[in-house]
């Protein structure tokens, strides 16, 4: 990677986790495609685009991870909502439970041989 790069790295980073927020988000109710963006949006490093989330979440359909309903708003037209699955539910479960051994090995190798502070 070109020194300087990390806007690239965060980019790859997010793109790996995304799917996984999305379930968690989905986890205590159904959302549409913007609240999702929303609630992303809320932490600087997960902030996302409609060109990203709604590709995102039509693939989480076809795997049949999430599932749809369209409700009637009444600020606009009828919004489509995601919810979780069963199967949504049992990725997001395997995912948290793979999540803190993967961190701690990221963590072990950014901090090796990392020299001491003064």
């Amino acid at each position: 990677m070109e020194p300087g790069n990390a806007s690239k790295a965060m980019s790859q980073l997010r793109r790996g986790v995304l799917e996984y927020c999305v379930l968690a988000l989905l986890r205590d109710g159904s959302r549409y495609g913007v609240e999702l963006l929303r609630e992303l949006g809320q932490m600087e490093v997960m902030v996302t685009s409609e060109g990203t989330i709604y590709p995102l979440l039509s693939r989480l359909r076809r795997e049949s991870l999430v599932e749809t309903t369209w409700q009637e708003s009444s600020s606009g037209p009828p919004r489509r909502y995601y919810e979780l699955t069963s199967a949504g539910r049992r990725a997001l479960e395997e995912f948290t439970a793979e999540w803190p051994r993967f961190h701690d090995a990221v963590q072990y190798f950014l901090s090796k041989n990392e020299e001491p502070q003064p």
